[in-house]
């Protein structure tokens, strides 16, 4: 009798060491492609960014890190914080 495991229910990414199996993939065409352009022309740019590329899509249970840098940003720079005093706080504060 054989015993298969199943990673959630199939329903999990397909990973290769710390990236998807996508992002893997279109990280090696880019460096190939950059590598290339490197060597003929000269031109480093491509490089650095599929080296960016592929640090901002390491993944890290289930989240990457460009997924942090945007909750970061959403948090921090694009929502409104909301802080609210109440005067009851305040009176209770001063009773003390």
């Amino acid at each position: 009798m054989k015993t298969y495991l199943y990673p959630q229910n199939l329903k999990a990414v397909a990973k290769l060491w710390l990236w998807s199996l996508k992002d893997f993939m279109a990280i090696g065409v880019a460096l190939l492609i950059s590598v290339l352009a490197l060597t003929q022309t000269g031109f480093a740019v491509p490089v650095a960014l599929t080296l960016l590329y592929g640090f901002l899509t390491i993944r890290i249970d289930e989240a990457t890190v460009l997924d942090f840098l945007k909750y970061a940003a959403k948090y921090f720079i694009m929502t409104q914080q909301y802080f609210e005093w109440r005067e009851k706080y305040a009176q209770n504060e001063k009773k003390r």
